[in-house]
């Protein structure tokens, strides 16, 4: 158990790195697309490598042509309509703020459980209540740093994404075979977004020309820690943990803990303001409703 909550713990490390250098790098002048595009630019050919050492890209690429449409489809927004608009939140809120607010992904998957037959888990939904909470004392303590128009621009943004994303995962992970695995299929949907970010891209270059040295070196960092290495550690973890139902409540938990990094960091390395006794208690509240729906979810 030590072993495993150790991997969830450095996972949501890792997680962090893409809030706080997607704020670093509009800090310093580089445009929002390039640091969406790059960071999937650069997790393809990573999946690539990972899966092709499986030996496990034929089945990928057979049901990508056997449902070509609804792998795009899918991918797209899962991918590209949950990235886009949190890398542009970035450029209106500090790295903190969007973390935390990104955790309203939580209460979107739960409300979008019918569109796939099942009925809403009431328990978890107060706990999202509790998360939602939070996220109301997190936007009042903004009050004070950031002006209304941006702080309503930067949650509509996130919103979207916090949709997007549970959405577009679930509809895959109910399309593809049981046989295929979670790294075969974040493969298959990278490779499915790449029209999407070679457009974006396109656009980019067309308006602001090639991005920066520093805007490259930090978006390969972010594909290789957040892209990869965070989400091979997690899997791990709850690999390790999924046969105690409580102990795998717990790793899942862990993952409130990128809210915490994304303050540490965008405080320490950003100069971030630090948050209002208000905000501290919006970020306690996001995290306790992460933990409880968590343990209800276990039992």
């Amino acid at each position: 158990m030590k072993k495993s909550l150790f991997y969830g713990i450095l996972a949501s490390l890792f997680f962090a790195f893409t809030f706080v250098f997607n704020r670093s790098m509009n800090l310093g002048g580089g445009y929002w697309i390039w640091s969406a595009s790059l960071r999937y630019l650069f997790t393809l050919p990573i999946m690539w490598l990972l899966v092709r050492r499986q030996q496990g890209t034929a089945l990928v690429m057979g049901e990508i042509r056997r449902y070509p449409v609804r792998w795009i489809w899918w991918s797209t927004v899962g991918f590209g309509l949950f990235y886009a608009p949190l890398t542009l939140a970035s450029v209106y809120g500090e790295s903190w703020f969007v973390a935390a607010t990104w955790q309203i992904t939580i209460v979107a998957g739960i409300l979008l459980t019918p569109l796939f037959g099942k009925p809403v888990p009431m328990k978890n939904l107060g706990f999202s209540g509790v998360i939602l909470a939070g996220i109301f004392l997190l936007q009042l303590s903004h009050f004070q740093t950031m002006e209304p128009s941006h702080m309503g621009i930067s949650f509509c943004l996130i919103l979207a994404a916090a949709f997007a994303y549970p959405l577009g995962n679930r509809k895959m992970m109910s399309c593809c075979p049981e046989n295929m695995t979670t790294v075969q299929r974040v493969f298959g949907m990278t490779l499915c977004s790449m029209p999407f970010w070679i457009l974006l891209s396109l656009f980019a270059l067309i308006g602001h020309g090639f991005p920066e040295t520093g805007q490259i070196v930090q978006s390969f960092i972010v594909a290789l820690f957040s892209g990869v290495a965070a989400t091979v550690l997690f899997f791990e973890a709850t690999n390790m943990t999924k046969h105690n139902p409580r102990q795998l409540a717990v790793i899942e938990a862990t993952q409130s803990g990128e809210v915490l990094f994304t303050l540490l960091g965008g405080i320490l390395f950003l100069g971030d303001p630090v948050p209002s006794v208000a905000g501290f208690a919006g970020i306690a509240l996001v995290i306790a409703g992460m933990v409880g729906g968590s343990l209800v979810s276990a039992k």
